[in-house]
């Protein structure tokens, strides 16, 4: 695979770019603060924007290494950043990746995340040489399926007890595409 870190990535409707320093209390404003976004995530709601400030830092620190790919998901029309889109798993050997991604719930069924997610995709593929990308959502929240399935990742299956997130141990539904099928 060829990596060359997180650029910026852009559709019809949103920039994706590095996260900044300056971004914290809208993250932490706009989504990671929810605890009905952080919901179905392996991380907890931030209690204060401090927690925002310091996971933004290690992002950036992470920026350095070329296999590090993070993104801030902003709005085109008016520079409100509103989610973000995350290489969690790279696997060199199966050429994959594994994505994570999440949004505040204000902009949940408008289509921005399937869009971020198809620009990840095709970046990924693209220009740094991935075959596999999957994704996985606890069963109980079958809206990120809809956001994988409209990216064009197709249901693979369900990894019983594959999971844990602030809901506890849950059954996990696999999605993926491969490069042979774009």
């Amino acid at each position: 695979m060829r990596y060359n870190g997180t650029p910026v990535l852009e559709s019809d409707r949103l920039i994706l770019r590095r996260f900044t320093l300056d971004d914290a209390q809208a993250m932490y404003e706009n989504w990671a603060s929810d605890t009905e976004v952080t919901r179905y995530l392996s991380w907890p709601a931030h209690t204060n924007p401090d927690i925002t400030r310091q996971l933004i830092s290690f992002w950036i620190d992470n920026y350095k290494n070329e296999n590090f790919f993070t993104w801030a998901i902003v709005l085109k029309e008016d520079n409100t950043l509103v989610g973000s889109i995350s290489v969690i798993e790279l696997n060199d050997i199966i050429e994959s990746a594994e994505i994570g991604y999440c949004m505040g719930k204000k902009w949940w069924g408008k289509g921005y995340m399937p869009e971020a997610l198809g620009e990840v995709i095709a970046y990924l593929f693209d220009e740094v040489g991935v075959n596999r990308i999957y994704a996985g959502h606890d069963v109980n929240n079958p809206k990120s399926g809809r956001v994988m399935s409209k990216a064009g990742m197709r249901f693979e299956g369900i990894m019983r007890q594959g999971g844990k997130n602030n809901t506890g141990t849950c059954d996990v539904a696999i999605y993926s595409v491969l490069q042979s099928d774009v």
